[in-house]
Parts: C-alpha cells; sequence; structure tokens
C-alpha cells in the first residue's frame, strides 16, 4: 500500500509561483507513473502534468504548459510540482496519484488546495 501526502498549496497573487509536494510513504514510487491532476469546483478531475515510468519523461496539460515543471527526488520519494505564473483559472483542488495500469494500481493522495487570487 502506498500513501500519498500532499503539501504546499495555498493562497497566491495572480503571477505568483507554488511549488506542491507530494510525499509516497509505504512504498517506493520509482516504478509508478507519477501524475498531478487538479479539480475546480463544478469541474471534473483534469491531468496536469505526470511523469511517465521508466522514461522519466514528462507530460503536461496545454494549460500549464511553460508554466509548470514536475520533477522527483528518489532519495526522499517525493514528487514535486513547481507553478509559476499562476493564474487565477489555475484556483483548484491539486491531487497527486501514482498508478501503473498493468499492475492495476492507483493510488491517490487527499488534495491540497491552490488559489489565485486576481
Amino acid at each position: 500500500q502506498v500513501q500519498l501526502i500532499e503539501s504546499g498549496g495555498g493562497l497566491v497573487q495572480a503571477g505568483g509561483s507554488l511549488r506542491l509536494s507530494c510525499a509516497a510513504s509505504g512504498r517506493t514510487f520509482s516504478s509508478y507513473n507519477m501524475g498531478w491532476y487538479r479539480q475546480a469546483p463544478g469541474k471534473e478531475r483534469e491531468l496536469v502534468a505526470r511523469m511517465i515510468w521508466p522514461s522519466g519523461s514528462t507530460y503536461y496539460a496545454d494549460s500549464v504548459k511553460g508554466r509548470f515543471t514536475t520533477t522527483r527526488d528518489i532519495a526522499k520519494n517525493t514528487v514535486y510540482l513547481q507553478m509559476n505564473s499562476l493564474k487565477p483559472e489555475d484556483t483548484a483542488i491539486y491531487y497527486c496519484n501514482a498508478a501503473r495500469a498493468d499492475l492495476k494500481i492507483d493510488y491517490w493522495g487527499q488534495g491540497t488546495q491552490v488559489t489565485v487570487s486576481s
């Protein structure tokens, strides 16, 4: 069993930055696809960024490309989402996800609120 704990959310003005962290416990995440999703009020959860196992290549949604960066620290068993040039439309609850479809693994964190004021 893997537990994912997000942190780093908060309130920031438009144009500002935040860094979200997702710490995994119970098992190393190094062999999982690690994703960041978000869900705004009244909207469906959407994929924001993903680091793909085993290549480590990354995917970003068009809406965040060039502004968000996902990285990982294997030694700390933690993934990060650096969010720059934040916009009010980035306001959402952000969730960390660890998944391997071939192993039927799909773990979620509890979410962290990000609010961007205009």
